[in-house]
């Protein structure tokens, strides 16, 4: 396919920029944010007028020890088509742990948690692509992730697991510089150690992102401007190979237009500062390349994984993720002190989504929803989706805080009975007629 070029983030809150935005080639939105039937206005505009959308799944957790959902993978194979996408992308993580494999309650992270790089996960992971690869209408390129902890005992480094992975199912890679520079400051991992180990022809594009650092442990917030070291790795990757594609990733805290255009030219400055560095030290031109997705196959598939192995990784996964999210103790060979910090990190991003999700629960609520939220997260983990969590939390409020203040304690009650059934209370008749007589009553 032809090289994707400059690309930025599609979100709702930043669509009419996005469509305003010179030079912008392409875009990328979240998958499971997407309806095929529905697809927003922007997006069909920007379809129109030949940019192409690149559908960026979050749920599928590759790096479990579960094979890929089925579901899941046939909502991103149908976004894909919808969007007539030349490529889907996900990322080299766990998202959930649990369930039949391990015999215990499935837990959901909200969050993409690094998988060990370890031989059986590296096994793991491959039969997952290749389940995912089998079951995509177009090619499959996964993305290396942001990490606050490091598991024990890893046999690999990140360039050397990428690496392999890619040779051995033919996977193309997104690779995240942002992600790079997280890992360094929290993981001491040298970001042009990992550039120096990819097989940088199996590159799809880039991502570039902001983020924070606080007492020593960088966030890669997405909410942020890009920081001058993510630049410099951006540089560093263009002088080694001309990038496919290179796309500004923004989720939060949406600056306004000029802002957003003066990050993505300084992306693309970056980008050229690497690729004139290439040029004057070979005495070549580097044109940019075209990523090669879809011209080749990959390996054929090997012999499966066996299950014991993939219980091996799924046990570990749900110690690991159990401790983060439900308070058990913290397994063998982990730092206590970080764990703590990613324990905090999940469940401030659960009272996040869930306000966004549910938006009248922090008006309902008002400067009481996150110390009540943070309070039923110690002790309730996130076993479905968003939607469910919001639900369970405003039941846990009804159902523990007694000395509630009655106006509010009303106002929740209606807010979970009006969602809570199979259909919404106001859309049954019951509902609708009693609501309707006390329209005219209170007319009277």
């Amino acid at each position: 396919m032809a090289r994707l070029g400059t690309g930025i983030g599609w979100r709702p809150e930043i669509a009419d920029v996005v469509e305003r935005m010179p030079g912008i080639d392409w875009v990328e939105a979240v998958s499971e944010n997407l309806c095929p039937g529905h697809l927003p206005d922007s997006l069909l505009r920007l379809r129109e007028r030949g940019l192409t959308v690149v559908p960026h799944g979050v749920s599928l957790g590759l790096g479990g020890g579960d094979r890929p959902d089925a579901g899941r993978l046939a909502a991103l194979a149908e976004r894909a088509a919808v969007l007539g996408s030349p490529l889907v992308t996900e990322h080299i993580a766990f998202v959930r742990a649990g369930g039949a494999l391990t015999a215990s309650p499935q837990l959901e992270a909200g969050h993409l948690l690094p998988v060990p790089r370890t031989r059986d996960a590296l096994d793991v992971l491959c039969e997952n692509v290749r389940i995912a690869q089998d079951a995509l209408p177009v090619p499959l390129a996964v993305e290396n992730i942001a990490a606050l902890i490091s598991w024990p005992d890893e046999e690999l480094t990140e360039g050397q697991f990428l690496y392999e992975l890619a040779d051995r199912t033919g996977v193309r890679l997104l690779i995240d510089v942002a992600n790079l520079h997280t890992n360094h400051v929290n993981r001491g991992e040298d970001p042009a150690e990992a550039l120096g180990e990819l097989p940088l022809e199996a590159i799809a594009y880039v991502h570039v992102a902001g983020g924070f650092e606080r007492d020593g442990v960088w966030h890669d917030s997405h909410a942020h401007p890009v920081a001058q070291p993510v630049l410099d790795i951006l540089t560093d990757l263009a002088s080694r190979v001309a990038p496919p594609g290179v796309l500004l990733e923004r989720d939060e805290n949406f600056p306004e237009g000029d802002e957003l255009r003066s990050e993505v030219a300084a992306i693309g400055a970056a980008v050229a500062k690497g690729r004139a560095t290439q040029a004057a030290a070979t005495g070549v031109t580097v044109t940019p390349r075209a990523s090669g997705v879809g011209t080749d196959a990959g390996p054929g598939v090997g012999p499966g994984v066996d299950d014991a192995v993939r219980q091996r990784l799924g046990l570990a996964q749900a110690a690991l993720l159990s401790a983060l999210v439900a308070g058990t103790p913290v397994p063998e060979g982990f730092d206590r002190a970080r764990l703590g910090v990613q324990a905090r990190a999940l469940a401030g991003k659960r009272a996040d989504v869930v306000g966004k999700v549910a938006p009248e629960l922090p008006v309902i609520l008002g400067a009481g929803y996150r110390p009540a939220f943070l309070g039923y997260a110690q002790g309730c983990p996130m076993t479905g989706g968003y939607r469910r969590d919001a639900l369970d939390f405003a039941a846990h409020v009804l159902r523990t805080a007694e000395d509630q203040d009655p106006a509010v304690r009303r106002a929740l009650r209606e807010w979970w009975l009006e969602r809570s059934g199979p259909a919404p209370r106001s859309a049954r008749p019951g509902v609708r007629l009693a609501r309707a007589t006390r329209r005219v009553l209170l007319r009277r």
